[in-house]
């Protein structure tokens, strides 16, 4: 067996063998399951790295966990700790165990029975969906609440059709209901959601990717190396995709860069949607939940793919025979100028693609990070799937949902990305600069009522580097060498560009505003530390807040020269239309990091024309 790099993902024969380390060590029981398997990255600089995996260890019985860290290397468990507070993500089993204790409970079939739905029992489906936090009583340990959807059928789609105002709560641990809510008595729309079967347009004609020569990257088990990038690519349960070692032209800009938290709050008032705001990542796992993906309809063109191997429930390997699709693409012009003579030069523009898909129940998230030819790196989150919804009467005007059918009202909503970029620009000591456009009033600065300047703004601290971003000063984020300057004398840099949208629209008195303050701001800067990896903590589940960014950060640690993390916070507002309905087109959210000073010159200068003859070639219709 060939040994993997310390920053592969884990292999099949890993989480094997971790699983032998486990149970040699008399850990596993019968009731014993694995909500999270995580790779333990080694410490920067450490020359011999030893591979080791985390387990989260959840006893069913009692609704104890605790995370245990195992040597591959020296077949022993290093340590072992109870989990704190809140949760470990939902196992794939509970899902199912939550509706059948739902079906089962005689206070939920009552109210199916008094709304006349008793006789569609049977295809009826009950969503599992993370409580958040409230502190009630009851709600204590392992909880989940289920929502009630019909289908016509088997294989209807079950969100067209909400039992609003049916609300189930659910000990899992206990595996009992808690309490049933049967509130008001709204017709269940009877519109299908279905999205297949449509014709087919014919008047689409074939678009053909080619590429006779192959695809100008290579690949050496993980590492992949383009047109002067290179990287190492990854994949863990929890994150997905991540990146790692990224440099450009034999340079570093980034040491590993990933998604690591998501959140989706919800701006509804209803009993069955006050609470939600899940967490995809810390909740439900972006990585377990990955599509395999499929050749000419995820990806297209000449595609590479890695597998990945997460773990089941009961810890053994699974793999996504296709997590990861790699190919390049076109991407139009990159530069061009046509000269005073009327000789044009121009070059085409292409990026590398690397993507991943996770599905998490009704919503579907595309990661797609592209990197250009001109050294540019870009993330692209694309959300779409199927919106989740509530029933009303039809027309009805409700301050907080849009009705997109008849009798079916979508609530307002985000989806609240957090990217973690572990920069490192010419190396590990960075620093980071605030850079806006600003107005000069009329004066002896700017006489003529033109002029026009920019604001250079060190942020020197973490309390500091806590910013929003502003498009009306253009602003963006530097992140600066310490260690190198280019041929003008000035620190080579990248700045990070947002693609701002609203940040958490929740009031500070609400939970998931302490549950998620990672998402009030949409920049935050730490010291890196190899602990602090999830923006709203390890556990986000049924956790009662103020874990992850704003725990770290209130020791307002020093940002200057170091070895910098950036958490930038980005995603769509979404105010649902008819048109989502009833699958949603890609909402598109992201940001990128391009060059600024780091290299002397256009870097894509010697890129070819594209052309034989060295012009531009057309064909003409």
């Amino acid at each position: 067996m060939t040994r993997p790099h310390p920053l592969d993902p884990l292999t099949a024969d890993e989480l094997t063998a971790g699983r032998e380390i486990l149970a040699a060590e008399g850990l596993l029981a019968a009731s014993t399951r694995f909500p999270a398997v995580l790779p333990v990255e080694p410490e920067k600089g450490d020359a011999a790295p030893d591979r080791r995996v985390q387990y989260t260890l959840l006893d069913t019985a009692t609704g104890r966990a605790r995370d245990v860290v195992v040597s591959l290397a020296k077949r022993e468990v290093v340590s072992s700790e109870d989990c704190g507070p809140g949760q470990p993500a939902y196992l794939f089993e509970e899902y199912d165990l939550a509706a059948s204790i739902t079906k089962a409970s005689p206070e939920w079939q009552a109210a199916m029975e008094r709304r006349g739905l008793g006789d569609r029992i049977g295809h009826a489906f009950c969503a599992p969906l993370a409580p958040g936090f409230f502190g009630r009583a009851d709600e204590t340990g392992r909880v989940i609440r289920s929502l009630t959807f019909l289908r016509d059928d088997a294989s209807d789609s079950p969100w067209a059709h909400p039992v609003e105002g049916l609300i189930v709560h659910i000990d899992l641990t206990g595996q009992r209901v808690i309490r049933v809510e049967d509130e008001g008595d709204v017709p269940v729309p009877p519109e299908h959601g279905r999205y297949d079967g449509v014709p087919a347009r014919t008047t689409l004609k074939p678009i053909e990717i080619t590429q006779p020569e192959g695809p100008s990257f290579t690949v050496d088990g993980n590492e992949v190396t383009w047109e002067g990038w290179k990287l190492r690519v990854g994949f863990n349960a929890r994150e997905g995709l991540t990146l790692h070692q990224v440099s450009f032209q034999d340079r570093s800009v980034l040491h590993r860069a990933s998604v690591p938290e998501m959140v989706v709050p919800y701006g509804d008032t209803a009993p069955g949607r006050f609470w939600i705001s899940y967490f995809d990542a810390g909740e439900y796992l972006l990585g377990k939940n990955g599509n395999d993906l499929r050749l000419g309809c995820d990806c297209l063109g000449v595609i590479h793919y890695f597998p990945a191997f997460v773990a089941d429930d009961h810890g053994h390997p699974v793999e996504i025979p296709r997590a990861i699709c790699m190919h390049e693409e076109d991407y139009g012009i990159l530069w061009k100028h046509t000269d005073l003579d009327g000789r044009a030069e121009v070059r085409r523009s292409r990026r590398l693609v690397i993507s991943s898909i996770s599905t998490i129940g009704n919503y579907d998230y595309g990661f797609f990070w592209y990197l250009y030819l001109d050294g540019t790196v870009e993330l692209e989150a694309k959300a779409t799937g199927v919106v989740f919804a509530g029933a009303a009467h039809p027309g009805t005007e409700h301050p907080h949902a849009n009705e997109i059918a008849p009798g079916l009202f979508a609530p307002v909503h985000q989806h609240l990305f957090c990217a973690r970029l572990d920069v490192a620009i010419d190396g590990e000591r960075n620093s980071l600069v605030e850079v806006d456009v600003e107005r000069i009033p009329v004066g002896e600065q700017n006489p003529y009522g033109n002029a026009f300047t920019w604001k250079e703004t060190p942020l020197r601290t973490e309390q500091e580097a806590r910013r929003f971003a502003d498009p009306a000063k253009a602003r963006v984020w530097e992140i600066r060498s310490a260690d190198r300057t280019n041929r003008l004398g000035k620190p080579t840099a990248y700045q990070l560009v947002p693609r701002p949208s609203a940040t958490l629209m929740a009031q500070p008195e609400s939970t998931v505003h302490q549950r998620a303050t990672f998402a009030t701001r949409h920049l935050w800067a730490t010291p890196y530390r190899a602990g602090e990896r999830f923006p709203a903590g390890d556990r986000p589940n049924a956790h009662p807040g103020g874990a992850g960014l704003p725990a770290w950060t209130a020791a307002d640690r020093d940002l200057t020269d170091t070895d910098l993390v950036l958490w930038h916070v980005f995603g769509p507002t979404h105010i649902p239309r008819p048109e989502d309905w009833p699958v949603m087109p890609v909402d598109y959210s992201g940001f990128s990091l391009r060059p600024y000073g780091f290299l002397d010159r256009n870097p894509a200068l010697d890129l070819p024309s594209g052309a034989a003859d060295d012009h531009c070639s057309a064909h003409e219709h």
